[in-house]
């Protein structure tokens, strides 16, 4: 116990102060305490997002690597393999999961694990997304002129997909808008937002996760208010190495209060060892080497490394890369000169990054 009031993560899952100069001075890294109603409990910096052991398919590089051929990837197989994931997720101390209801079955393979579970799952905190609907049919790929999942931002979907998650996740704590744009319009919609706000009084916490261009939506979300306070308290964001766009608005939410999720900090697969050869791979290899890790959890640990991240996910689809990716947690934070150094050298424009996300193939 601190002389805050508060504790460290390391002794207890109770929060504590985000800028307790006696925990700063013992070398302990420290997480934000919530400060409103409307926000998650605290947590540790690394949770598990079910993206890629959701369903057969997905777009991180070197996929079809991890797991069985593409026509044995059944349900059954992947829930078990999401069962072994999130059982790990737990032994590593991992506290936070983030599902969506277009992440194939993700959230009824999570829900199985929690049930068959029972108390070793005492504190995980769940979490989904709606807006986006999954089209894929259990396909890795599809057909011309057919999508993985098609977005629906309206008032019927937030009520039909609620009542999905609700129906898999009777504990939910956390729902979020899934890619939340300008032109989705999402953000102004006066019935949506009344909905929200009354799914947030009743206990549920309310986000909003963003798309490229990520800034405005963002700066909205902060704005955003329904019955005299804030209506979200979390915003999920895509930030790392490459793409360092929304630091200022992701530093923004948390001044106002909000947990700041973030979102493919591997770039999917473009800040580990499967990305092509390049001098920013040659210089995460060094260092990450220089400390006795891998470059997956050298980038994961620059992110968490920033004061104002609350939970940075984890998109691993096997035991072995949650491993690995847990490592972040040892060497997080970053001394200050190397941060400042992987910053300036690895650092992509951020159109550039979203062209090349497009690109990226299901595998």
């Amino acid at each position: 116990e601190q002389p805050c009031g508060g504790h460290c993560e390391r002794c207890t899952r109770r929060g504590h102060c985000d800028r307790c100069m006696w925990c700063a001075a013992a070398g302990l890294h420290v997480i934000a305490m919530p400060r409103e109603r409307n926000t998650l409990p605290s947590l540790p910096k690394l949770g598990l997002g079910t993206a890629a052991i959701g369903r057969p398919g997905y777009i991180n590089l070197g996929r079809d690597a991890d797991l069985r051929d593409r026509d044995e990837r059944t349900r059954e197989f992947m829930r078990e393999n999401a069962h072994h994931v999130l059982d790990e997720a737990v032994r590593l101390g991992l506290r936070y999961v983030d599902c969506a209801r277009s992440y194939g079955d993700a959230e009824s393979f999570v829900a199985s694990w929690l049930a068959q579970s029972g108390a070793a799952t005492s504190g995980v905190v769940v979490g989904s997304k709606w807006g986006y609907e999954y089209t894929a049919n259990w396909r890795v790929e599809v057909g011309a002129g057919e999508a993985h999942e098609v977005k629906y931002h309206t008032a019927a979907q937030l009520a039909k997909q609620l009542a999905e998650s609700r129906e898999n996740l009777p504990s939910l704590a956390l729902y979020q808008i899934h890619s939340a744009t300008e032109a989705s319009g999402v953000l102004e919609n006066e019935e949506v937002l009344d909905a929200l706000a009354a799914l947030r009084d009743s206990g549920v916490v309310c986000g909003v996760s963003v798309s490229h261009p990520q800034r405005p939506s963002i700066r909205r979300a902060i704005e955003v208010a329904r019955g005299g306070g804030p209506l979200f308290g979390s915003v999920q964001a895509t930030f790392n190495l490459l793409d360092q766009s929304a630091a200022a608005e992701l530093a923004a939410a948390h001044e106002a209060g909000m947990c700041v999720i973030v979102k493919e900090a591997l770039a999917n697969g473009r800040l580990t060892e499967r990305a092509p050869d390049s001098d920013k791979l040659a210089l995460l290899r060094e260092e990450a080497a220089a400390l006795g890790t891998g470059v997956d959890a050298l980038a994961l640990a620059w992110v968490i490394s920033h004061p104002w991240v609350t939970v940075c996910l984890s998109g691993a689809s096997t035991v072995e890369q949650l491993r690995s990716n847990a490592d972040a947690l040892r060497i997080a934070p970053l001394d200050p000169a190397l941060h400042a150094r992987l910053s300036a050298a690895v650092r992509q424009e951020c159109d550039e990054y979203w062209e090349d996300r497009k690109a990226l193939q299901w595998n």
